[in-house]
């Protein structure tokens, strides 16, 4: 299993002594899923409406997106901007005109109040958005317990004007 340290100047142990127990404690169980084969990848809870591709490409490359970007010692639910920027790569080499992008997310309860706000990275094509690293937002400390979302693929209904 291949780990990417977060330190330049640093091995992954290294940097993993350094951090406080909890987050050793959620990077032995991020470990554990991976070793196992059992992390879990947007394809399992995406929510599709897009005309990109097929179906079956559309889950097999935000997978394997995932699957790199998951080489980051604690996973990918911090890494949305590397997530992004490689699915973009990989659109545009696939000839649709993909381009990262960056703002502030907010996240609602079904009843409309705010749960909670970060900076956060996604990837546009045309009308289409595709937020395809949100399946991991529970893993990372900052996001409040219980808060879930599904990795979305599809048309921006404010910018396909319906």
């Amino acid at each position: 299993m291949r780990e990417i340290s977060p330190a330049v100047n640093m091995s992954a142990e290294e940097f993993l002594a350094l951090l406080p127990p909890e987050a050793q404690q959620l990077i032995a169980e991020i470990r554990r899923q991976k070793q196992a084969g059992a992390r879990r990848l947007p394809s399992a809870t995406l929510v599709d409406n897009s005309s990109l591709l097929t179906e079956v490409q559309r889950g097999a490359l935000l997978d394997a997106v995932a699957q790199l970007v998951d080489e980051n010692l604690g996973g990918r639910s911090e890494m949305c901007i590397q997530f992004a920027d490689l699915l973009s790569r990989a659109l545009t080499h696939l000839s649709l005109p993909a381009r990262a992008a960056v703002g502030r997310a907010t996240y609602m309860s079904a009843a409309g109040r705010e749960i909670f706000q970060w900076d956060h990275a996604w990837v546009r094509v045309g009308h289409e958005v595709i937020d395809g690293n949100v399946d991991c937002l529970s893993e990372n400390p900052m996001v409040p317990e219980g808060l879930e979302c599904c990795p979305l693929l599809g048309a921006d209904q404010a910018s396909a004007g319906r």
